[in-house]
C-alpha cells in the first residue's frame, strides 16, 4: 500500500499553532506533536512518519537543515535541542526526563508527582551531529557538534566534539572527520548567489 499523503507545511503547523515554523518544513501526517505550542521548527526540516515529539515545559528546538526520521521519539520535560544539519536517523529516542530506576521512589506519569523521583535536564544534539538508528539519548547529554553516534547505541554521557562513538554504553571508537564543514560553506555560498539547495 502506498500512502499519498502530502505532509503538513508551514501554514498548516502555524495554524495547529506550533510555537515557530520556518519555510521548507514537512512534518508527515502520522507524525504526532504534544505540546506544539512549544515546539519550534526552524527551515529545511522533515519529520518522518510515526515521529512523537512530546514537548515538556523546557520545549523542543530544532535547527536549520534536520532530518528526524520514521519512528523518532522526543520527550520530557528538560529542553532538546537539535542543531543546524543534525540528522536524527529512525527509531532513535531522546529523553530529557528519566523516572528513578534504583527504586528510590514510584515511576511512571500517572502516579502522583510527589511520590516520584524524575530526573529532568537538557539534551543537545550540536550541528552537523548524526545519531545513528535505534540510538537512545539519556537526559543531561550533549552530542557534540561533528559527532557521530553508532547504530543502536545508549548514549548516558556527553560526546565530545567530532568523536565517533557507539555501544551499549557509548563508548569512544576515534575521530570523524570534518568534510560537513566544507560542504556547508559550498552549500551557504550556493544559497547566497541564488542557486538554491
Amino acid at each position: 500500500m502506498t500512502s499519498t499523503h502530502a505532509p503538513l507545511g508551514r501554514e498548516e503547523l502555524l495554524a495547529l499553532g506550533i510555537g515557530s515554523c520556518g519555510a521548507h518544513v514537512a512534518v508527515d501526517r502520522f507524525a504526532r506533536l504534544v505540546g506544539i505550542e512549544r515546539i519550534h521548527l526552524a527551515a529545511h526540516v522533515r519529520i518522518d512518519a510515526f515521529c512523537v515529539l512530546s514537548a515538556g515545559a523546557g520545549g523542543i528546538h530544532v535547527g536549520n537543515y534536520v532530518h528526524v526520521g520514521a519512528h523518532g521519539f522526543m520527550a520530557g520535560a528538560g529542553r532538546i535541542d537539535i542543531g543546524d544539519f543534525a540528522t536524527i536517523s529512525g527509531r532513535v529516542s531522546i529523553y530529557s526526563s528519566s523516572d528513578d530506576y534504583v527504586g528510590g521512589a514510584m515511576a511512571g506519569p500517572m502516579v502522583p508527582a510527589a511520590l516520584r523521583d524524575v530526573d529532568d535536564a537538557p539534551v543537545h544534539v550540536a550541528r552537523h551531529a548524526l545519531v545513528g538508528a535505534g540510538s537512545v539519548l539519556l537526559p543531561g547529554v550533549t552530542v557534540g557538534e561533528g559527532a557521530s553516534v553508532g547504530a543502536l547505541s545508549l548514549v548516558r554521557a556527553d560526546v565530545e566534539p567530532f568523536a565517533r562513538v557507539a555501544g551499549i554504553p557509548a563508548r569512544r571508537l576515534g575521530e570523524r572527520g570534518r568534510g560537513m564543514l566544507d560542504a556547508e560553506q559550498e552549500l551557504l555560498a550556493r544559497l547566497q548567489g541564488g542557486g538554491g539547495a
